[in-house]
């Protein structure tokens, strides 16, 4: 067959339901958009981690600096898992740990910015890694097999942050006034970027991971989602969301919201966040120092001093 003929034939096997292996031949154009996806994916695990790990020194109790230790260190592992996954599409774990450090590839956007708070450790936990969720159950129907199978691992693990999120959030709105205040202040500095968390509304016509099947829900449908799940839980906690335009609409059962400030999140996705370059930083100076182990399982000799 043609190349044009195996592709089509490749196409068909995921318009029927098919699950993609990595051993099986794909297009050019799938294995990249996969391969792009995933790393992406992988990057936000890693630098995920950080804005929680500045907080476990500072966590209020012994049992918050346990439990945000755990959680930290199951990021890190999602990482791994996620690297290991895109390997086999033709990227080693080394260049892709480069491009990341070295600011030639990109990670999520909720992970350019500072935490401020107690309330900021508490928000992350719940409604980021709640906005996280929605996503990553959408993508337990992905055609690429081996992705679905770490996704369900991960979506696991993320349900006990999303459970961990919820108790300190609950603890912080039913304690003072000010500890209320503290995570009413988190929800208002980090609605933006959570709006940007699902990326702007796009034609699903012209998604190219929604035409193979890596994602299999637009941006919109996944942020409606969002919207439906959380946003009456914190009206029911007596917590504001600062959209003055946000409300559901009975006649098109739709959520309608305001415009978020997408100039902002294009900035950040270019890496010009407020934390881009001192998180970066941090991981390439971990990279860096940590050469000599990589040298060691890799069997590369060393001089001795």
């Amino acid at each position: 067959m043609t190349y044009e003929e195996r592709t089509a034939e490749f196409k068909a096997r995921i318009d029927a339901g098919e699950k993609i292996e990595a051993t099986d031949w794909m297009p050019d154009q799938y294995r990249q958009a996969a391969l792009k996806f995933i790393e992406m994916h992988a990057n936000s695990e890693i630098m995920g981690a950080l804005p929680e790990r500045e907080w476990i020194p500072r966590a209020p109790t012994l049992r918050r600096k346990l439990s945000l230790t755990a959680k930290v260190q199951d990021e890190v592992g999602h990482a791994q898992i996620l690297y290991r996954i895109a390997e086999d599409l033709g990227k080693s774990r080394d260049t892709m740990f480069s491009d990341l450090v070295n600011g030639r590839t990109k990670f999520h956007n909720v992970f350019h910015y500072p935490t401020y708070s107690w309330g900021d450790v508490a928000l992350i936990g719940w409604l980021i890694d709640g906005a996280a969720l929605v996503t990553q159950h959408a993508l337990l129907g992905c055609s690429y097999a081996p992705y679905v199978r770490a996704m369900r691992r991960i979506c696991a693990e993320e349900s006990l942050h999303l459970r961990h999120g919820e108790d300190m959030t609950l603890e912080l709105c039913s304690g003072t006034d000010a500890q209320r205040e503290m995570f009413q202040d988190a929800v208002n500095r980090w609605w933006r970027p959570i709006m940007h968390f699902f990326g702007p509304p796009s034609n699903p016509d012209k998604d190219v991971l929604l035409y193979w099947g890596i994602k299999t829900r637009s941006n919109e449908d996944l942020r409606q989602e969002f919207f439906s799940t959380y946003v009456p839980k914190l009206w029911d906690l007596g917590i504001s969301v600062p959209d003055a335009d946000l409300r559901y609409d009975t006649a098109t059962q739709e959520w309608m919201w305001g415009d978020p400030g997408w100039d902002e999140f294009w900035e950040v996705v270019r890496g010009n966040g407020p934390m881009t370059q001192t998180r970066l930083q941090w991981r390439r100076a971990m990279w860096d120092s940590h050469s000599w182990m990589r040298d060691v399982f890799s069997g590369i000799p060393r001089a001795v001093a």
